[in-house]
Parts: structure tokens; sequence; C-alpha cells
């Protein structure tokens, strides 16, 4: 398929023309030339506050009537005065009304005639004066909508997509909930720009997945690309909890009381088994990536455990096989939004972003690196491409050592067996800070003291041949470096984040919506060693990564492990290690039985993203380096939190 030219710009003749109506019509204030940015030159006092319900075609709830969702909007006034139409900056949440939105948990509230007075986060604070209009869009089955939550099913998707075709003139809307009056969007231009953090964001890449006309860019934050792997990855059980839980945690209460049929097809659809079934198959959005029109500016923490890593990387690698134009920020945070960890640089890139996509702006954010990457805490570095060019898949083989459990990590195929036990009271944590020393529960494969700096840019697999004593049996594989640094502490409840008691303002304030935010600052931890990547599977998928099956103990099997995408750089004088386990605590459940494994080393091998390749690997382990310290003890982070996730901004999630 050939591939589309990365960021799409008005060009030839049509930039001219574009260059003058953008000038006559969206930004009167530009005297010469093409504008480069949107202006904050509209009221945001005066601004239109109206609601509309949009039929979504579907029947969620069964009461014989379309579903309809609501769609709250803000908009500068002076345009539609002077008939210009504007595109929309959009948001769809099942958040508005449950638990709330960002840092500081913000939910919509409504004046007496049912007008939104707070809209969460700064997006209308901010963009409305600029020209745009923001649309907060209540899933179905929450807040002020009709129908269920299906939690990333048809009729998730279709809550959004319904509102793009409707500002493009291809769906009906409401004045209210239940009357016949019609609403139009006259005022837009119809070009539509999805951002959202979490389930946000997973709509954004949903909507996306299906094509949909209108929809020109998506901003998704921490999203879900597959609801399979939110719940399980290849049979493990990442969460004690299904999506039926989930549904219910965010259904409205009236919805609740309507909607128990789809609760009860989300509890048939999704068994605890970790098989894939056709419930799991709609809800992927990464086989449909060929659809996808817009552009992605893909945003995620590397450390995020709750919205793990291998979401953007699997997202990421599809869009890019089918061409699609794309910008990602990863940081070293949790699930943490880039407002809340890099707000100014955000909200500059953000707003040239839209300005780019949406009003066609020739900014040069199009010509700027394709990734930046935080080092350290509040440390960036940028990649022109990402992967970076040169990056190579690199096949380290694990060897035994001179000690039960403490092996080697190099290029040459090692032979022998390591053994260990499951302890599902251990986690990564556990295994990272004894990696030196001999323990039952985890085989550990280390280099030597590196000469070089080696970098991981991209998804790494773990392929491994083990026999096991059980019938079932669950594997963890993680990569660690092992050397002193100064993290973001994500293993903390904010996720990497102090949230501070001093304000700063980013777009105008009503009395009722304040564009002003409590500010924030990196939270670290001083640590010997960091896990940096991680993958899991049921061992039971051997052969399949979507039927799990039970084993026969003393029978040895392979299977590939993926591990969550990630850019690390591991210093020089800090070593790589390989870590293959059982329970990964507070990460999987563990299996039934309390299996021991052995590994065939001369069939486990790890294929990582390394830049340079195999001689950058050679080149780095050969000579000799100063040694940091044996990691003796436990010290940096916690363990990760066993709380029940969500994906979201709360407490919970």
């Amino acid at each position: 398929m050939p591939t589309r030219t990365r960021f799409t710009t008005w060009r030839p003749l049509a930039t001219v023309i574009v260059a003058v109506l953008m000038a006559a019509f969206l930004t009167p204030a530009v005297a010469h030339g093409a504008p480069r940015e949107s202006r904050p030159l509209y009221s945001y006092t005066n601004a239109i506050r109206e609601a509309v319900w949009v039929d979504t075609g579907l029947d969620g709830d069964g009461d014989g009537k379309t579903d309809r969702v609501a769609a709250d909007i803000v908009r500068p006034r002076e345009p539609a005065r002077q008939h210009r139409k504007i595109p929309v900056i959009m948001d769809a949440s099942p958040y508005y009304s449950c638990c709330g939105r960002g840092n500081e948990s913000q939910k919509k509230t409504y004046d007496a005639s049912g007008d939104v007075v707070q809209m969460p986060l700064f997006y209308d604070n901010y963009f409305v004066p600029r020209g745009y209009a923001f649309v907060g869009v209540d899933l179905a089955g929450t807040n002020r909508s009709d129908g269920c939550v299906d939690v990333g099913g048809r009729s998730d998707i279709q809550s959004a997509k319904a509102v793009v075709d409707w500002l493009n003139g291809r769906a009906r809307a409401y004045t209210t909930r239940t009357g016949n009056v019609r609403a139009t969007a006259t005022w837009t231009n119809g070009r539509t720009g999805m951002i959202g953090k979490s389930w946000d964001a997973t709509i954004a890449n949903g909507v996306a997945a299906t094509g949909v006309k209108g929809l020109k860019t998506i901003v998704p934050i921490s999203g879900i690309s597959s609801w399979y792997d939110y719940y399980f990855q290849q049979g493990a059980p990442l969460h004690d909890s299904g999506p039926d839980w989930l549904s219910d945690y965010v259904d409205s209460p009236d919805a609740r009381a309507r909607c128990a049929a789809v609760q009860q097809k989300i509890v048939d659809g999704a068994p605890r088994t970790g098989d894939r079934t056709p419930f799991w198959t709609e809800r992927d959005y990464v086989k449909d990536a060929a659809k996808v029109r817009a552009s992605v500016f893909l945003v995620h923490g590397m450390q995020d455990l709750n919205v793990r890593t291998k979401h953007f990387g699997q997202w990421w690698d599809a869009l890019a096989r089918h061409g699609v134009e794309r910008k990602i920020w990863l940081s070293q945070t949790g699930h943490v939004d880039p407002f809340d960890y890099r707000r100014g640089a955000w909200v500059d890139t953000l707003h040239r972003w839209f300005d780019h996509e949406l009003l066609g702006y020739d900014n040069g954010v199009d010509r700027e690196p394709m990734a930046d990457i935080e080092r350290h805490p509040d440390q960036w570095v940028t990649s022109k491409v990402w992967p970076p060019r040169g990056t190579a898949t690199t096949t380290l083989r694990p060897a035994a050592g001179t000690q039960d459990g403490v092996g080697t990590l190099g290029l040459t195929p090692g032979s022998g067996t390591e053994t260990y036990t499951d302890d599902p009271s251990h986690s990564e944590t556990d295994w990272a800070a004894h990696i030196d020393t001999p323990t039952s529960d985890k085989a550990g494969f280390v280099t030597r003291p590196l000469t070089h700096d080696l970098r991981l840019s991209g998804s790494s697999k773990v392929t491994i041949t083990a026999t096991p004593t059980t019938a079932t049996a669950h594997l963890s594989a993680v990569l660690v470096d092992l050397g002193p640094d100064t993290i973001r502490d994500y293993a903390d409840a904010a996720e990497g984040i102090t949230t501070l008691t001093d304000r700063s303002c980013w777009g105008a304030s009503t009395s009722g919506d304040s564009g002003c935010f409590k500010n924030t600052a990196a939270k670290t931890a001083d640590v010997d060693r960091t896990v940096f990547s991680r993958g899991w599977a049921d061992l039971g998928t051997y052969a399949s990564p979507g039927k799990g099956v039970p084993l026969t103990p003393g029978k040895a099997y392979t299977i590939t492990v993926d591990l969550a995408a990630t850019d690390h750089v591991v210093p020089a004088g800090h070593r790589l290690a390989l870590i293959v386990a059982g329970t990964d605590k507070d990460l999987i459940d563990p299996p039934a039985d309390k299996p021991t494994l052995t590994l065939d080393l001369s069939r486990t091998s790890a294929r990582v993203p390394l830049l340079g390749g195999a001689p950058a690997f050679a080149r780095a382990t050969s000579g000799t380096a100063p040694a940091s310290p044996p990691v003796t003890r436990p010290s940096g982070v916690g363990d990760p939190s066993g709380a029940r996730r969500v994906p979201g901004d709360t407490g919970l999630g």
C-alpha cells in the first residue's frame, strides 16, 4: 500500500487561496501573509453555551427508541454573527459526572437552562477565544445521555462518531433529550480534532479507526488500543475484575436501571478465562488502523501500569505500517496528563498542532522532530523519527552463570537450564533488587558493565522454552537497567508528580469556569535499578495467544512474550538485565497452581530494538567499564499499586 505524505498541508494554488481565506475569515488581526498562530481575539465570557442531543442510530437500552447522546458546546459568539465557520475540538468521555476529569477531578456543571457552566480542563478556556469550538460529549449511558455503556464497543464509539457526523451534516441532533426540534451545526466547517486521556483517548482511537470523514486529527493521551490488552496479556489476567465492573462504575443511575441486558452481554462476552472472543475483536482498534484518516499525536507515560505501554506500541506500529501522519511524546510518568508534567511546552505544542491540523496554518510543527522523550525528570530529548533510524532488532541470549539463577546475557547462544518456582508474593521490584543473588523465584541474566550507552527504542519480544510441573503457569519477563539514577516515582500514588497549592492560568475564565489550575512538580526517587519494559503471558496460550489450554506437567513448551514499548538508555557503567519469573505481584493475577518451571536456555532469547543493533551491543559489552555497586537491597520505587484501576483520572485510575 502506498504511504501517505507525512503531515497534510494545502499546496500550490490551494495554498494561496487558503492563505487569503484564513487571513480574511479566521484571524482578522493578521494583516500580512498567511497566519501562523490563532490568537485570543474572541470573548470567552460571551461565548455561546448550548447543548444538543445527537441521535446515534442505535437502541442500546432496548426501549424502542434510538439513543441520543448529549453534546455540550462552548463556541465563540463573534464568528457566528459574521457567518464564519470554525473547527471543533472534542472530548468524548464517560467521566463528566461520575468521576471528573483532570488532576483536580473537575465535573461538568450546568445553569438553570441546562447549558454547561463549567467544562472540565483547559481546552475551552484556551481554545474558544482563539476561534475554536469545544464539544464535550457524554458517552451513551453516562451523565445526560441515553443508551448504555458497553466499554469500548459499538455504543461507546458510535457515541462520538455520531457527533462527528452531525458536525459534518450527516446525522440528526435535537435541542432536547426527548423533543423533536432539530439542531443543526451551521456554525462549523466540520473539521474536528478529538482529544482526551485514558478512556477518552481510547474513544478517539476507536473513532479514528472507523475512518469517519471530518475527523482530521486525534490526540490520545494514555489511550487503550485494544481492550483485550487492558484486561489480559496473552491469557494472563492483568486486573481482578472485568469490563462489567467498569461499565457499572460509570453508568448513570438511570442507565443502571435499564441496562441489565447489556451488562449481562458484557459478562457473557468477556469470560475471565483470558480467551479472545468476538467481544474483544469488536474492541480491537489496531486491526482497523488501515482505515485511519486522521493524523495522530500520541502521548503516553513509559511507566504507565494502568493503560500499559503495549497499547501505544502496537497502535504506533500499526499506524506506521499504513502511513498515518503521527507525532509522539513519551514521559517517565505513569498514568499522567502532559498538562501536569510539562505544562507550558504542552499547551504551546498542542496549540500549534491544532492550528496546523484544523486551521491549515503553516507553523512548522510538521517539520519538528517526530518524538519528544523524557530521559530524566524534566529533561527531554527529541528524535527526528521514532524509533530512531539505525534501530535494529537484536537477539540477546541468556546463559547459565556460576550461581543458580544468576546468569549472563550476550550475543552467544547459551546452554543448560535454570529453574524457578512461582511466588505470587513477590514482584518485579523484588526480583530486580536481588538480581545478583540466587533466589528460588526468578531466573536473572545480566550483561557485564557497559562501556558505552545502549538505547532501546520500541517493543521487545522474549521467546521462552519452559517445562512446568503443573497444569497452569503464568510467565513474566522484564528488562532492567541496573545502576543508580534519579527517576520519576511512578509507583507513588500520583505516579510521578506532586500537586502544588499555587495556580497558573491557561486561558480565559468566568465566574463558573476558571482557566487557572494547580501547578505540579516532578516527584522523584533515587534508585539502584529501573524496570523499563515488561510482558506477561499464560503459558497455556503457547499455541494460540487467544486460547489457553491445560499444560502437561513435564512437557516443554515454547512461547513468545510481547514486552511493552519503551525508549530507554542504559548508560555506560550500568548493566542490562533480563529476568524471567512467574507472577508479577499486583501486575498480573497468579495461576491456579504454584508451578516450578525449568527454562531451556538454548531455546530462550530476547529480541530487543537497539540503536546500532548487534554491533552496538558488542561494542558496549566489550572492554572494561567501571561497575556500579552490586544491587543487594531494595532501594527506590515501591511495589506497583494493587489498587483496582480504571482507565481514567480518578484516584482509582
